[in-house]
């Protein structure tokens, strides 16, 4: 019989009477998550400002008080609690039942002044004056928001007339070409058809875009392409006995694309300028076409398929020449969905534009006309994260920028105000921690909640010109949280795959910790491309890895290679490689951190995580069984030929080519050694469900003992309550090797 040496320190452990996993362990695990949420005070929620700027309001728990909202006067520097008693009881009577605050909903709410705040609850907006104690009701509510499914395709092949600006006429798709009415005129000979080329395979799109002067229109035409369809099977629907089918839009890697040609025009003379199609072949996307201030250009996005290039266009209405004014090309991706940033300003004939062609994210102007740099406004080994306001009057521009501070995590965001020229950086958030500015309408003022994943959040009003504190707001409280004997979460830094990059996590501990023990280690793993994942501002329980790791576990989080907000260097290591998923990086901080504490025991390691999280906790297990023994993910996307288009091609390129194959954990799946549960939700329509029947497919016909769970009704999440109890269930199971305390 093969017994390993992690069988054998696992009998060791529990002979030894480290055991953990136990039900009294659950039941912290559970109070954990009431603590955390119940035990922390004077963290603003909801910071809202009124239209003119001078007043302020935020939601706020408070630790004798209840919840309440806080008016700021930011002109006078005074505050005061709503007096939220009086609202809800007020709220509670004209409704009809019982009312909290936290009923009434986020997205309706204003302030109107220092005194005064607009709401909605139940079907109506509501009106609250706090100093006159009064509420009343100001209208209905819109209550038809529904956004629907997020890959639906629109049918842009007919809509709804477009008024010119001048008020004079109409323009609207008809038969698949363009035509145009004045707008008092009505029948068959009132109508002007300005278009004969389109057909219902390659039609001019019902998106119309006047131009200013109301004499030209911008349109595309377009080339149609099928769109895929995604197929859920509802097993148990709540209202009938049968199953259900369900279909979603859903373009996958390699499926062809509609391709789009700009189109110019004239209404008065007929006159037609379309775009140059060999300069905008084989699009991944073009966006809406911008009319210039002269009405005699527009300019357009073009997005080469496979994110290598990408370019602002101009197409002359005059002319019909069409020029490139901005290019982006790169050997691997343009990061064109995280990092883009545009500013035309157009009396001066520039574009503030974002580029990462020094190896970091910065800020260039860019003349217009000839498209050449004037200057780089942004420089140095850091990354502009953000742009937050351009005042072309006094030629500055406030952004986000993070590891500008040498020493400190290079993650933690700063604002800073620069001018255009690149000269007089100024910071205005000069705090060592991640700063989350809200700034006033008129950008003079802002409100700045600043903390760390190990420091509780400070609230603040600033001067956005100096940065000055004009007012302080909160200070928030832990001090019953850390009563309980709640572990503040650790962060830590250690040399990555190269020796020399650091590379950044967090550590977190139960309440009971005991460095004489043995602590398993867990991983919760985010690696997508797209960003970066360990949190940086306070949460007491992110992710929920407190509650897991009060079971008996040490839980990490941590950021690789390969993730963004670094270098371009440290992102393009994910170049058509995301079975990479920083491993190498993860593998060497885990050990550097088991050297300062060795009570992290690295021969039981376990990792989970959801979406691409699922695809890269099972890529642990595949492709370094050496180091990872335990596995649980949910919702993979465990073949990225399976997944959504977008996120896919962004990262793994086009055309489809072998290294999809290289990274799929279907055709991997006979390298499988640890223990690995999959969980999935039947009707996920955002990673195709079927990613992982595939997966489970591979690994029934290879001999590879795996745990499965597919949870009817559920969409795209990490189980729910029932996953997370699996979850939960099966790193006690394999890593303590204790039986789980019974459900029933």
């Amino acid at each position: 019989m093969k017994i390993t040496l992690f069988a054998v320190l696992s009998t060791f452990y529990i002979a030894s009477g480290f055991a953990q996993g136990t039900a009294a362990d659950y039941a912290r695990s559970k109070d954990v998550r009431e603590n955390t949420r119940n035990n922390v005070y004077q963290i603003p929620q909801q910071i809202t400002w009124s239209k003119d700027g001078n007043a302020l309001a935020y939601r706020v728990r408070l630790r004798d008080a209840g919840s309440t909202f806080v008016l700021v006067d930011a002109a006078r520097k005074t505050k005061v609690n709503v007096d939220a008693a009086a609202l809800t009881t007020a709220l509670s009577k004209e409704l009809g039942k019982a009312i909290r605050l936290e009923d009434i909903s986020e997205r309706d709410f204003e302030v109107l002044d220092a005194q005064r705040v607009s709401f909605s609850a139940g079907k109506s907006i509501w009106q609250w004056d706090n100093q006159q104690k009064q509420l009343t009701k100001l209208k209905d509510a819109d209550n038809d928001r529904n956004g629907g499914y997020w890959g639906r395709r629109w049918d842009d092949t007919a809509g709804e007339p477009i008024t010119s600006p001048d008020g004079n006429h109409v323009a609207f798709i008809k038969n698949n070409n363009v035509y145009v009415r004045k707008k008092d005129e009505t029948g068959k000979d009132a109508e002007r058809r300005l278009t004969y080329d389109g057909s219902p395979g390659d039609y001019y799109s019902s998106r119309l875009y006047w131009s200013a002067d109301s004499r030209k229109l911008a349109v595309y035409r377009v080339r149609k392409a099928e769109v895929r369809q995604l197929t859920l099977l509802e097993s148990s629907p709540a209202d009938q006995l049968q199953p259900k089918l369900q279909t979603r839009d859903y373009v996958k890697p390699g499926d062809a694309l509609p391709q789009y040609l700009p189109t110019i025009v004239d209404i008065e003379t007929g006159d037609i300028k379309a775009a140059d199609p060999t300069k905008i072949g084989n699009q991944f996307s073009i966006t809406p076409p911008l009319w210039n201030k002269s009405n005699t250009a527009i300019t357009f996005e073009y997005n080469q398929r496979g994110h290598q290039r990408y370019e602002i266009l101009e197409l002359s209405a005059n002319t019909g020449a069409t020029r490139s004014v901005i290019a982006e090309v790169s050997p691997t991706f343009i990061d064109y969905s995280g990092k883009k940033y545009r500013k035309d300003l157009e009396d001066a004939g520039e574009i503030i534009w974002a580029s990462e062609r020094d190896g970091w994210n910065h800020l260039y102007l860019f003349d217009a006309q000839s498209g050449k740099i004037k200057n780089q406004i942004t420089q140095g080994d850091w990354v502009v994260r953000g742009v937050e306001y351009v005042d072309e009057k006094a030629g500055e521009i406030y952004f986000q920028a993070s590891g500008m501070k040498k020493g400190e995590d290079p993650y933690l965001v700063h604002y800073y105000v620069i001018g255009m020229d690149g000269k007089d950086l100024r910071e205005i958030t000069p705090e060592a921690a991640h700063h989350q500015a809200y700034f006033n309408a008129s950008h003079k003022l802002f409100v700045d909640v600043y903390s760390r994943i190990d420091q509780a959040p400070i609230t603040v009003l600033r001067d956005a010109k100096d940065g000055k504190i004009v007012m302080e707001l909160e200070q928030s409280d832990i001090s019953e949280l850390k009563a309980t004997g709640w572990q503040q979460t650790e962060v830590f830094q250690a040399k990555g795959r190269d020796g020399q990059t650091d590379i950044w996590g967090v550590i977190i501990r139960p309440s009971n910790f005991d460095p004489n023990k043995k602590y398993p280690v867990i991983e919760y793993i985010y690696a997508g491309p797209h960003s970066a994942f360990v949190p940086k501002s306070f949460y007491a329980n992110p992710s929920g890895m407190h509650e897991l790791a009060e079971l008996g576990f040490i839980v990490v989080q941590i950021d690789g290679m390969g993730t963004s907000n670094r270098s371009k260097a440290f992102h393009d290591v994910a170049w058509k490689n995301l079975k990479d998923a920083g491993f190498p990086d993860r593998i060497k901080w885990m050990q550097a951190a088991q050297k300062q504490y060795p009570y992290m025991d690295l021969e039981r390691v376990g990792i989970y995580g959801t979406s691409a999280g699922g695809q890269s906790s099972t890529a642990g297990l595949l492709f370094h069984p050496e180091f990872y023994k335990v596995g649980v993910s949910s919702c993979g996307c465990h073949d990225n030929r399976m997944d959504k288009i977008w996120w896919n091609e962004q990262w793994m390129g086009w055309p489809v080519g072998p290294e999809y194959i290289a990274c799929s954990n279907v055709e991997n799946a006979h390298r499988l050694e640890g223990k690995l549960l999959l969980i999935v939700g039947e009707l996920d329509d955002n990673v195709d469900p079927a990613s992982t029947y595939q997966l489970v497919d591979q690994l029934i016909k290879h001999g590879k003992d795996h745990d499965f769970i597919m949870v009817p009704g559920m969409g795209h999440s990490s189980g729910g309550d029932f996953g997370e109890h699996k979850r939960r269930d099966f790193f006690v199971k394999h890593l303590l090797q204790v039986d789980p305390p019974s459900w029933n």
